[in-house]
């Protein structure tokens, strides 16, 4: 993949686009105020779409490795290069509501793709499952701990006053497979005031890997991306919603964005993210 852009850089375009309109909080006015300028460059940005070389993927947070080298591989197949912004399925699906230049949703859950096709703002014949992954209890690398994940385990315990590391369980997707799977077996309400909310599954990784929290519920793929850290045991998959990754063009996305489509669910791209630690869902991947 060309260089990607940085979240800091993302954020601001965004903005600049119109987020405005989903913020809340003091801020709320200035957003606004950045908002009317964008819109006022909009005539100018369309006049120059037909010469982009480059299309804009909003991707959550536990994408960003595996999906910078299949990015890497659709320039070197296409000459189409690719930016990535990366962040919480739920921040990024609000910004392209909010109207946010990005030309596809490459999200952790199919909800917040459903979030956007209620909405109008993809393109739902372009809609593909294109990846499912594993939930896990992490511990920073140097723990010895020993716990088994079973219904009713001593989870609270097993923190010995220290805190659980999880995404947001309120809107980001990571944090509610696990919520939803410690609810399922029992032990949510004995945890819940021990938990420390990360802005992304991305966030909660580093508590545990910087030593932070003694325990952590993250994705397979984020585990097996940062050494300071090793999996203490995996959830059973029926404690928990199939953790089904969704891709969608959004209703903005130009025709060339089409092939993305097509080579993030063909055979070279899903080699890589196997190797990252995904697997491919089963059954027909295309909603029509």
């Amino acid at each position: 993949m060309a260089r990607l852009i940085t979240r800091r850089l993302l954020l601001g375009r965004a903005l600049l686009a119109g987020l405005a309109r989903a913020a809340t909080g003091p801020g709320q006015a200035d957003a606004a105020g950045r908002a009317k300028g964008a819109a006022a460059t909009a005539p100018a940005a369309a006049a120059t779409e037909p010469a982009r070389r480059e299309l804009l993927v909003f991707a959550a947070a536990s994408l960003s490795d595996a999906l910078e080298e299949v990015g890497r591989a659709f320039t070197a197949a296409t000459g189409v290069r690719i930016a990535a912004s990366y962040a919480a399925s739920s921040v990024l699906a609000k910004q392209i509501e909010a109207g946010a230049p990005a030309d596809a949703f490459f999200s952790a859950d199919v909800a917040w793709v459903d979030y956007l096709e209620k909405r109008g703002l993809i393109q739902p014949s372009s809609r593909r499952d294109v990846l499912r992954n594993t939930l896990v209890l992490i511990a920073p690398a140097d723990s010895t701990l020993r716990l088994r994940i079973a219904p009713g385990f001593d989870l609270a315990g097993a923190l010995e006053g220290g805190r659980l590391a999880i995404a947001d369980p309120d809107s980001v997707p990571a944090g509610e497979y696990a919520r939803a799977a410690l609810t399922r077996l029992g032990v949510w309400s004995r945890v819940s005031d021990r938990a420390v909310r990360g802005e992304n599954v991305r966030a909660a990784l580093a508590y545990v890997a910087r030593g932070e929290a003694p325990l952590g519920i993250v994705y397979r793929t984020d585990a097996q991306a940062e050494r300071r850290v090793r999996v203490v045991d995996v959830f059973p998959e029926d404690s928990h919603p199939p953790i089904t990754y969704a891709l969608a063009l959004t209703a903005r996305a130009p025709p060339k964005a089409a092939q993305l489509v097509e080579f993030l669910t063909g055979d070279a791209a899903q080699q890589i993210f196997v190797r990252y630690g995904f697997t491919a869902p089963p059954g027909p991947q295309a909603r029509e």
